[in-house]
């Protein structure tokens, strides 16, 4: 630690920058401590690193071989891709020491902190310096839950840890049903830059996100799903030009998120919907929407997300699945646009900080029942009605539930002083 109170960072994060979940929560976190003058390196496998505003942060790319261990399949450049349960110690002890040959030439550090249980925390104990863990809802959920290899495996390197952290209640359970009794675990929500996410003007807003777009990389095509969709301008500025009611919903376009349940419960509505994200399941999404009410962008990225949730009257997360935390939520809340969550896991957490906000007689458009796009049809209807005062209040009350409690400020604040 140096005299003035900057200290020396290295967060270890195995997957890519940008897109949602876990690269989101690293980016900001890494921009956040970056930006409170502290010397920050990030270790991933972002190519790309330029595009990325990680407030003056180093990035490092480790060299793994071509192998990512994933939780969900997804494509990636330059990788062989595998499921982490689909591969054998004989392909990832190589791997975690290649990353951790990395990390340590980072060291020595004030805080390592590692993302994911697995492969994050195998890369933390293997550098032989002291580390904290950041656990995610996505390898619990989906990798080592019920596989006795992996939830061992977990337990050896939570146990060396000096801090676990999880985003919720819920993802705490999850470790100790996954990992069994696990010490020195601290409860540390996601964060959201709320100076970033804000309430804007129609005008300011239509007119950021149409520009944007219009700086968006070439995409012949639209084959490349990791990029927004060709012509996205135009067809945003086209969309987007009535008064109609506008929902969002941004995120992975995967069955588990739910977002067939959402176009179930537009079906009557006088709304329109913008769907955001890119996922296997998008076909049959796009089976499933009214084409005439329904724009599909592909994935789009925090600049472009700033203005349209500006323009919406609600953002829907429809999961089906637990999730560790409602980050988009958090998001929408912060942008003032009221955040309507399945109630379960992380996001029942989310709806409860709104609710808390709320004005009375408001507080249940905070959720729906999960699966049920009758509860979610009924819900958005009411909110659609909503006078503009009523609209208004209720925008800014969502506002001051992400800035006291999901502010990355406080997050970054809270996670330095545990880790240490």
């Amino acid at each position: 630690m140096q005299q003035d109170g900057r200290v020396r960072i290295v967060i270890w994060h195995g997957y890519l920058l940008g897109g949602t979940g876990s690269n989101v929560y690293t980016r900001q976190l890494a921009r956040e401590w970056a930006r409170e003058g502290h010397d920050v390196t990030v270790v991933c496998q972002e190519p790309h690193a330029e595009r990325f505003d990680v407030g003056g942060a180093r990035v490092v790319r480790p060299d793994v071989g071509g192998l990512l261990p994933v939780f969900v399949l997804d494509r990636y450049e330059g990788h062989q891709v595998r499921l982490l349960q689909d591969c054998s110690r004989d392909d990832l002890d190589p791997w975690v020491e290649a990353n951790a040959a990395v990390v340590r030439d980072q060291l020595p550090a004030d805080l390592l902190l590692c993302n994911h249980v697995l492969l994050g925390g195998a890369v933390g104990r293997a550098t032989g310096a002291p580390y904290a863990v950041k656990a995610h809802g996505s390898e619990l959920e989906y990798s080592m839950r019920g596989r006795p290899e992996l939830e061992a495996w977990g337990r050896e390197v939570l146990a060396g840890a000096r801090a676990v952290f999880v985003g919720s209640v819920h993802i705490r359970g999850v470790l100790e049903e996954v990992c069994g009794p696990v010490e020195r675990v601290h409860e540390v929500p996601p964060g959201v830059d709320v100076d970033e996410w804000r309430p804007r003007s129609r005008e300011e807003a239509l007119a950021a996100l149409v520009e944007e777009a219009r700086r968006d990389p070439p995409n012949p095509g639209s084959v490349n799903e990791r990029l927004p969709d060709e012509g996205n301008a135009g067809r945003l500025a086209a969309f987007l030009a009535t008064d109609q009611p506008l929902v969002v919903y941004f995120g992975k376009l995967l069955y588990n998120k739910g977002v067939h349940v959402l176009l179930e419960a537009l079906r009557g509505l006088d709304a329109r919907a913008v769907v955001v994200g890119f996922g296997d399941y998008r076909v049959e999404l796009e089976r499933l929407a009214d084409p005439e009410h329904t724009l599909f962008t592909g994935p789009l990225e925090h600049r472009h997300l700033v203005h349209l949730l500006a323009l919406a009257q609600a953002c829907v997360v429809p999961s089906i699945f637990p999730e560790a935390f409602g980050m988009v939520a958090a998001e929408a809340a912060a942008a003032g646009c009221p955040p309507l969550v399945a109630r379960h896991s992380g996001l029942a957490e989310v709806a409860e900080g709104l609710e808390v906000e709320y004005p009375s007689g408001f507080r249940d458009l905070a959720s729906f029942r999960t699966g049920d796009a009758d509860d979610l049809r009924a819900k958005l209807q009411r909110l659609l009605a909503l006078d503009p005062s009523d609209r208004e209040r209720i925008g800014e009350a969502a506002r001051r539930a992400a800035r006291e409690r999901w502010s990355w400020k406080h997050v970054a604040d809270r996670l330095l002083e545990l880790g240490r």
